[in-house]
């Protein structure tokens, strides 16, 4: 299922014996734009740390009473690796988490990606071929496999109360200094793609309907592409 980062923002975590706080953010890989941790906020309970917790820990999502199962226990928790709130995740403390809960790593020695924040990279101004078109308001995220789907754009100061969907397959590059995301398109183009209101849009023949505006293929039929080819 789609879901927009800022309505998964404050849903409740609910591990295996409990309530252990709620969502406040996402990191996320600049190479797969792929959530790799959701950042907890514990109230009281683990301050001055930053919890992180892997999507292969997660159980499921409710969005009718806005929670997210967890397959850990409080103490699993607790006695993760710790994190400072005012530190980076470095590629050390990623080895001691993964190892810790003994999960597969995402990367593989050979690429290097850097985690992001949703709440940082919320803002980036959009670059179309020829010039600005609005700036990310949020991300679509896939609750089954974690990928980033889309990223939300806001156009007010070009069409007034339009936001439009732009899939990280299609951007071009990004320049973390200067906070912008570059795609290969034109502004008029963007500007005659399917409208996007809300989430109750997020249908696949909404999708399908954008894919096609932008003559490119699904992420679905990829994935589908890839299964029958691993098989």
């Amino acid at each position: 299922m789609l879901n927009e980062a800022k309505t998964l923002k404050n849903y409740e975590l609910q591990s295996l014996d409990g309530k252990i706080g709620k969502v406040n953010e996402f990191y996320f890989d600049d190479h797969y734009w792929t959530i790799r941790y959701m950042i907890a906020d514990t109230g009281n309970w683990l301050t001055g740390r930053q919890i992180l917790i892997s999507p292969h820990s997660l159980i499921a999502v409710n969005k009718e009473e806005e929670y997210i199962s967890i397959n850990l226990t409080k103490k699993q928790i607790e006695d993760s690796p710790s994190l400072d709130n005012d530190m980076p995740v470095s590629q050390q403390f990623e080895e001691s988490f993964f190892g810790y809960y003994e999960l597969p790593k995402y990367w593989d020695g050979q690429d290097d990606p850097h985690l992001r924040s949703t709440y940082d990279v919320s803002a980036y101004e959009i670059q179309a071929t020829d010039g600005t078109i609005g700036h990310v308001e949020d991300f679509i995220i896939d609750d089954e496999t974690w990928a980033i789907r889309y990223l939300i754009v806001d156009t007010r100061n070009w069409w007034p109360g339009k936001k439009v969907l732009v899939s990280p397959q299609w951007i071009e590059s990004v320049s973390w200094n200067e906070t912008k995301v570059f795609v290969n398109l034109l502004r008029e183009t963007i500007k005659q793609s399917p409208e996007y209101t809300e989430a109750s849009l997020l249908t696949r023949d909404y999708e399908t309907g954008l894919h096609r505006h932008y003559n490119r293929q699904g992420y679905w039929d990829d994935e589908l592409a890839a299964k029958e080819h691993s098989r």
